[in-house]
């Protein structure tokens, strides 16, 4: 759903988000990393 582009009469211009903003999210997920051990979840930003 989300890799399909939009059709431009449906895109809101001022919801739309800004590249910048988009770059932010795609670099931190990269850099996040969960790990599961038994009953705990650890969250380490690997940057």
């Amino acid at each position: 759903m989300y890799s399909e582009t939009s059709h431009s009469e449906r895109v809101n211009e001022k919801l739309a988000p800004k590249e910048d903003t988009i770059r932010f999210l795609l670099d931190y997920s990269k850099a996040l990393s969960v790990i599961d051990y038994k009953f705990l979840k650890f969250e380490a930003l690997l940057n």
